[in-house]
């Protein structure tokens, strides 16, 4: 579980568009490595090659992965991408652990930060506490984690 500790206590700093897109690429490497072996082994690599995936198991995966992220941003505040950064989500309001509501909602967010050619991302870059539309959605900060 994450610290208890509110974030407040110890110096806070946001994390920024750039840092957040370098966890993003490593949790995307991640995901890369252990669903790809696993979609070629379903689907065949000839299939995968082709373009013809879906049914079950892509929907079973990605159910897996939904659960998996949430899993790790409820007990760690953070994915590996961001543990990697040393970055964790914490609530906007209290600076302690985020709810598990609220990271629900940040996740199905991410869908109103992706659909207008990526602004709600980009809006990290210019926001003052570099959230982007899906944390200003589901009240939550990226910030530095001192542990």
């Amino acid at each position: 579980m994450p610290d208890a500790a509110p974030v407040a206590a110890r110096s806070l700093e946001y994390v920024g568009f750039w840092k957040r897109l370098v966890a993003s690429i490593i949790d995307s490497f991640i995901v890369m490595v252990i669903v790809t072996p696993i979609t070629i082994a379903v689907y065949g690599l000839h299939n995968v090659e082709a373009g013809a995936r879906g049914g079950l198991w892509s929907f079973v995966l990605n159910v897996l992965l939904v659960i998996a992220t949430l899993v790790f941003w409820r007990y760690r505040g953070a994915t590996p991408g961001k543990m990697a950064i040393s970055a964790k989500i914490v609530d906007a309001k209290t600076l302690g652990p985020a709810k598990t509501g609220q990271l629900v909602v940040r996740f199905f967010a991410y869908i109103v930060s992706s659909v207008p050619l990526g602004l709600g991302f980009l809006w990290i870059a210019i926001d003052r506490r570099k959230q982007g539309f899906h944390d200003k959605i589901a009240g939550t900060l990226v910030v530095y984690d001192d542990d």
